[in-house]
């Protein structure tokens, strides 16, 4: 009977955006798990009932998001279940879904660098939970003032990081006008002691505009002053050469006048 059933070990809570898995091991094998909730104030939930699987989606259970859960997975033949003994079953650790769950990823909306203001503005992620009109809240419904956002951003090719903080779903720093910067966004939970700091965007770039100097520096800058220089020492000089050298013909043409004129 039940007593000779495996129960289920390496019992994990896999959870993002409050959509949370319960994982466990082994693979039955000619019997089944069912998954029983417990809440310290809520009422015993069943899932995933009789299932030859090693998962369980029980987000819906877990609703009550600032509640210290418990699972329990059972070990039962369908054969038994008219049994009034207790199943074999095994005890997950305590999982809080309010200081456990991971935060996702923000959402880049749009970005823009104009001059030397970068603007950044992001969207946050949504969960599984939904509002009576259907929508589905976000993580900042959930969390509220709990929850920040950082954006971290540096110069492209550059390892020196910066970063900002809002409670707002937008960005606007001071860069450099003509350089290209690149960035991401992270959530962050500042009173959590664990998982405090979410899954990082995706990481975007800038093409600012960039002019010749952005481009070669003080080089190009000293290049052309050089050629400016030698333009305006032609401008000068070459007039006065021209002007020696028509007035030496001159002089040499009346001279030579005057030879002839002599002979």
């Amino acid at each position: 009977g039940y007593t000779d059933l495996p129960t289920a070990v390496n019992i994990t809570w896999s959870s993002i955006n409050f959509k949370t898995i319960l994982q466990w091991q082994p693979k039955p094998s000619g019997y089944f798990y069912t998954v029983e909730i417990h809440g310290q104030t809520s009422d015993v939930k069943r899932k995933c009932i009789l299932t030859s699987e090693t998962e369980c989606d029980v987000t819906d259970v877990l609703r009550n998001v600032k509640e210290t859960y418990t699972a329990h997975i059972l070990s039962v033949e369908p054969a038994e279940m008219d049994n009034f003994e207790e199943p074999p079953f095994t005890v997950s650790e305590k999982f809080i879904p309010y200081s456990q769950t991971v935060i996702g990823k923000p959402e880049i909306k749009d970005y823009s660098q104009k001059g030397s203001k970068l603007n950044v503005v992001f969207k946050d992620p949504l969960t599984p939970y939904m509002f009576p009109n259907g929508s589905f809240l976000s993580i900042q419904d959930i969390f509220q003032h709990d929850l920040e956002y950082k954006l971290y951003y540096w110069k492209d090719q550059s390892s020196g990081k910066k970063d900002v903080t809002t409670k707002s779903h937008n960005f606007e720093v001071s860069v450099d006008s003509g350089k290209n910067y690149c960035f991401y966004v992270q959530g962050i939970i500042p009173s959590r002691r664990e998982n405090r700091n979410g899954q990082e965007s995706m990481v975007l770039c800038t093409s600012a505009e960039k002019n010749i100097l952005d481009e070669y520096g003080t080089e190009v800058f000293i290049i052309l002053a050089v050629i400016a220089v030698a333009v305006i020492t032609l401008a000068i000089v070459l007039p006065v050469v021209l002007c020696k050298c028509k007035k030496a013909k001159k002089a040499r043409a009346v001279r030579e006048k005057e030879l002839l004129n002599g002979v």
